[in-house]
């Protein structure tokens, strides 16, 4: 039996076309959840969107729609979006779906039903494009802690969750679980900026508000946003309040790893698992939040303008040199910057310059010299030893860095045994070696080591850049894709005979207006 492997994202709000800093946690979730697949999990990816609340409401309004059809429209434009980027997702989840509600409705019938909610008055500040509530002492210069942007005074009636009677064993659950929370700095960002200060108890209605799951027991209020969507992670599953729960939840909850942004790490690594612990579930083993990418002076944001789009971006450089360049040029624990100058440049210098290259012209000088034959010879020098050390430590390597969740680093490794197996083309010198039939055997053993190389890049690249990664195999000829096949230097058959050159990826001419 393989062992199970459930990873989600956050669900992406519905308001309007999801940008590139949206589609980063998908292609992340995505890269991860394939790598883990060729670990040997079974693993189950849920993605999807969060449908309703003011913002939505409005934005349908102003279309002439229905809430529902405006939702529609966008869910299906999102669910396109994760399709284009090649996201191999295992279930695409909507909060409109009828029977998510119910079980939020049955969710929130318990927790009031044992006193974890409870009918207040809320006096506060509300930010509508965070769909988050302040109190005064939490603005910041009298703005949006979270945005910066401006706030609305709201005074309503509202049920509340009782966030003090949950605080102190969440505490201690992040104090032994060290890896609970990731990055460290999220984990003490949620501790020393939200805990420590004192929590007050969460709104989880709203009378103002018409587009959501109606409190069944009260229908002047709707269920507030965070209760309905968070729970996704759970209902979808299958989860029974009576703990009736369908297999599914069975063998996947608790999840193995939940992707957020950093922006909504307060609501998942605070409220999310004081939900849990009121229902009696699980806490997630692994909650990380990701930071963002910045485009100009600052991060994109639907309402700020200025944005760039997936689509887009795939329709001038293809899709996995965006998957690329998001992949590799978030940081661990810090922001990105995204450009289309920025990305042309990435392509060039990676991927056609490094990449392209090396698979390129070791594959037509296999075709050149040996009619394509891949064979092997034992004319070994000390610099063949060194590149077979850097092909199977990088393999270790990326394996290091994903488990830990360092993908930016993990995929730079890649390319940087790229650079590396260049470099020995160029202290080989195959084409002089080819002038000299005493030195055949010499780049017999040369090429092989070039092309076995190749097949370590392939193998490991197929999570990153799954297309890019298939033509590189194919050119190969070789059905050894495995990450068991990584473990030896040495298991490209020989007596096959490799396919034409064909390049994966061209240089982009940043003069070219239809680019940029």
């Amino acid at each position: 039996m393989k062992n199970k492997y459930y990873i989600t994202t956050a669900i992406a709000y519905a308001s309007g076309k999801v940008h590139i800093g949206n589609t980063y946690e998908i292609v992340l979730a995505d890269a991860i959840a394939r790598y883990k697949r060729l670990q040997g999990y079974d693993v189950y990816l849920q993605t999807g969107t969060d449908e309703h609340g003011i913002k939505i409401e409005q934005k349908a309004t102003l279309s002439n729609k229905t809430p529902q059809q405006y939702v529609d429209e966008v869910a299906k434009e999102i669910k396109k979006i994760w399709d284009l980027m090649n996201t191999t997702y295992d279930r695409f989840v909507r909060t409109t779906d009828d029977l998510h509600k119910q079980k939020v409705t049955d969710i929130f019938n318990k927790l009031y039903d044992q006193g974890d909610i409870y009918l207040g008055k809320y006096e506060g500040w509300y930010c509508t494009p965070c769909e988050s509530f302040f109190t005064e002492t939490q603005l910041v210069e009298g703005k949006c802690p979270d945005c910066g942007r401006e706030t609305i005074k709201t005074e309503e009636d509202a049920y509340f969750f009782r966030v003090s009677k949950y605080t102190d064993r969440l505490v201690e659950h992040i104090e032994n679980n060290p890896h609970f929370i990731e990055p460290a700095s999220r984990k003490n960002e949620m501790i020393n900026t939200f805990i420590k200060p004192g929590l007050q108890d969460l709104c989880v209605s709203r009378e103002s508000v018409k587009w959501g799951i109606p409190v069944s027991f009260d229908e002047k209020h709707v269920i507030y946003v965070w209760i309905d969507a968070l729970s996704n992670y759970i209902t979808f599953l299958g989860y029974d309040i009576d703990g009736k729960h369908d297999k599914l939840y069975n063998d996947l909850w608790p999840a193995d790893l939940q992707i957020i942004g950093k922006d909504i790490l307060r609501f998942h690594m605070i409220y999310w698992p004081m939900m849990l612990m009121a229902l009696g579930e699980e806490l997630p083993k692994k909650i990380y939040a990701h930071s963002w990418f910045l485009s100009g002076d600052g991060k994109m944001s639907k309402s700020k303008g200025g944005l760039l789009y997936a689509d887009d971006l795939v329709s001038r450089y293809g899709v996995d040199a965006v998957r690329y360049y998001l992949l590799s040029e978030m940081p661990y624990a810090n922001d990105g910057l995204i450009s289309d100058e920025l990305i042309i440049d990435k392509i060039n210098a990676d991927l056609a310059n490094v990449l392209g290259n090396l698979v390129n012209r070791t594959i037509a000088m296999t075709n050149k010299y040996f009619d394509g034959v891949i064979t092997k010879d034992n004319h070994l020098e000390p610099i063949d030893e060194e590149l077979k050390n850097e092909v199977l430590k990088t393999a270790k390597i990326v394996d290091e860095k994903m488990n830990s969740l360092h993908v930016s680093d993990a995929l730079n490794s890649i390319i940087n045994l790229a650079r590396r197996c260049n470099k020995y083309i160029d202290e080989t010198t195959p084409w002089i070696l080819a002038k000299d039939e005493t030195k055949i055997n010499r780049l017999r053993t040369v090429l092989y080591n070039l092309l076995e190389s190749i097949r370590f890049i392939g193998v490991l690249l197929q999570p990153f850049l799954p297309e890019a990664a298939e033509k590189i195999l194919d050119q190969l000829n070789t059905e050894v894709k495995d990450l068991e096949s990584l473990e030896d230097f040495g298991q490209l058959n020989t007596n096959t005979k490799v396919k034409e050159a064909v390049p994966i990826f061209m240089r982009i001419d940043k003069d070219d207006s239809s680019k940029v």
